[in-house]
């Protein structure tokens, strides 16, 4: 064996985190518009953000349809001619809509922004939402629908969102088979027109950008004063179930579903940073004590994994993992020693700064390059915050103590406040 192979890599210190700064301006309607030069090819990155996440749908998947439907045909242009003409011009479109946002990102050559912003007009402001097209589009969403009934993994998902975040509310809200026999036009085209609208838009570019960008962008979308629209709030309260533990049968099973959470608090608050690292020391990458206890030691799981995520109204904080039915007991009481211990044991200073390399290494890569830059800068513009919430979450990591994560522990990890879902067999 080459001596070499056995000779560990060096390990360099990270250096001080510094973020490009995020250049911002308004079109003549005072749309926001954001922009993040860098970058040596000729490609740009636009991404059109909307307000119009499911959290504004008063019925089952009307956010989503009404994304999907977007590139569906416009008024100067049918489904298959805006496929053409952005196949031609080497545009990479990504449509999506999760539980507060909604919006298109592009990728494409620079010299191409002219006819770009033609076609991202007509694919936002002027859509069309033909019926046979949205017929066909909901024959598929219920294929996909009934196949993901199918797997515990969805199953306990959906049921947890429920669970934690409230039944009735947009957030926590399950789809059943009926609800794809609901969308019409009609409701797509107003939740469109409430919603997509400049006044409820920004956007963000970044990559080598073209130097008519700004000017193409008032023309296209600049001059556009919205009409006065209806966009209360859906007035439903965003509260957990009373039942704390739900299993849901699931005959012939081969494994059961595990999800262990509850909603917390979110990237506004001064403890996200902390609870984060909380997170990844507990089971937020693959070296976790999660993973270590239950996937290496016991080998219950393939996998086994700790989130913590960020919602405009709330956040929620979930550990997942799939394990046969004889070994789901065991699990769930080896998550729950796992929780205890972290908030009775101090981290050790090893472990510590495992955690630390890791998570400094991630933030790194957070900012690796325009896109990167473009996608970091999305997810804390969203919450109405800027480049010192990086800088700080850089100085936590750096500086977090072992009190600090018991104290951590025991406030935002009450089990008795922990909602468990179960999917599988008896």
């Amino acid at each position: 064996m080459n001596t070499l192979q056995r000779i560990q890599p060096p390990v360099f210190p990270i250096e001080k985190l510094v973020i490009p700064e995020v250049k911002s301006l308004t079109l003549n309607n005072r749309v926001p518009v954001y922009l993040i030069e860098a970058g040596t090819e000729e490609i740009m990155r636009l991404e059109f953000i909307f307000r119009a996440g499911q959290v504004k749908e008063h019925i089952p998947m009307l956010a989503s349809t009404t994304n999907m439907m977007l590139s569906e045909g416009s008024q100067n242009y049918s489904s298959e001619e805006l496929t053409r003409l952005l196949d031609y011009h080497g545009v990479f479109m990504n449509l999506s809509a999760d539980k507060d946002l909604a919006g298109i990102v592009l990728f494409f050559p620079g010299k191409h922004i002219k006819k770009v912003l033609e076609l991202s007009e007509e694919i936002l402001l002027q859509p069309v939402f033909p019926e046979p097209e949205l017929n066909s589009l909901m024959k598929k969403r219920l294929s996909w629908y009934m196949v993901n009934r199918e797997k515990v993994s969805n199953l306990a998902s959906d049921q947890f969102f429920e669970s934690v975040l409230g039944k009735s509310h947009p957030y926590g809200r399950q789809v059943y088979e009926p609800d794809f026999g609901h969308m019409n036009p009609a409701i797509i085209k107003d939740f469109h027109s409430n919603y997509y609208t400049t006044d409820n838009m920004a956007v963000i570019v970044s990559g080598k950008i073209h130097p008519a960008t700004i000017e193409l962008l008032n023309h296209h979308f600049g001059e556009i004063i919205s009409k006065e629209t209806h966009t209360a709030d859906t007035g439903v309260i965003l509260k957990g179930e009373g039942i704390k533990k739900v299993h849901t049968d699931k005959p012939g099973a081969i494994q059961t579903a595990i999800r262990i959470g509850s909603s917390t608090i979110n990237k506004r608050h001064p403890d996200y940073p902390g609870l984060k690292i909380l997170n990844c020391v507990l089971g937020g990458y693959f070296g976790s004590r999660l993973m270590k206890n239950i996937r290496e030691q016991k080998g219950y799981t393939y996998g086994v994994n700790s989130s913590l995520s960020s919602l405009d109204l709330t956040g929620y904080k979930v550990i997942s993992t799939e394990v046969s039915q004889k070994n789901c007991r065991e699990t769930i009481e080896e998550i729950y020693n796992e929780i205890r211990i972290l908030q009775r044991v101090p981290v050790e200073n090893e472990e510590m700064e495992v955690v630390r390399n890791y998570m400094s290494g991630e933030m790194l890569r957070m900012f690796d390059g325009p896109f990167a830059l473009a996608e970091s800068f999305k997810s804390v513009w969203e919450f109405g915050l800027n480049n010192d919430y990086y800088y700080n979450f850089a100085e936590k990591i750096e500086k977090i103590d072992p009190d600090e994560i018991i104290n951590l522990a025991r406030t935002y990890y009450n089990i008795d406040e922990l909602y468990q879902v179960t999917v599988g067999l008896k």
